[in-house]
């Protein structure tokens, strides 16, 4: 079954919220990207936002594999919904 949109938001809201509850990951992100407590909750409306916050937890298989086991999800799920978020599509380089 392909990933929809609405699907893909509701796997990036349940990572927002587990980032939230992770005292030692949330600083990492704050400090990666620049946002405040107040942009997680008003991102937590924006898809382009959501998708950032993806691409945060995909960099590290650690924060993958500990958000999909603690949400239930296939290892994969983060990255397909990412592509499903603006910004997630195939990157060409030409």
């Amino acid at each position: 079954m392909p990933m929809t949109p609405d699907f893909a938001e509701t796997i990036a809201l349940r990572a927002l919220a587990w980032i939230a509850a992770n005292e030692e990951l949330l600083p990492v992100f704050l400090g990666a990207s620049g946002a405040s407590e107040v942009d997680l909750r008003d991102g937590a409306r924006d898809p382009a936002f959501l998708g950032a916050l993806l691409d945060f937890i995909t960099m590290d298989d650690a924060w993958v594999t500990a958000f999909c086991d603690s949400a239930g999800l296939d290892y994969h799920a983060p990255m397909t919904a990412r592509a499903a978020l603006p910004g997630g599509g195939d990157v060409h380089w030409t």
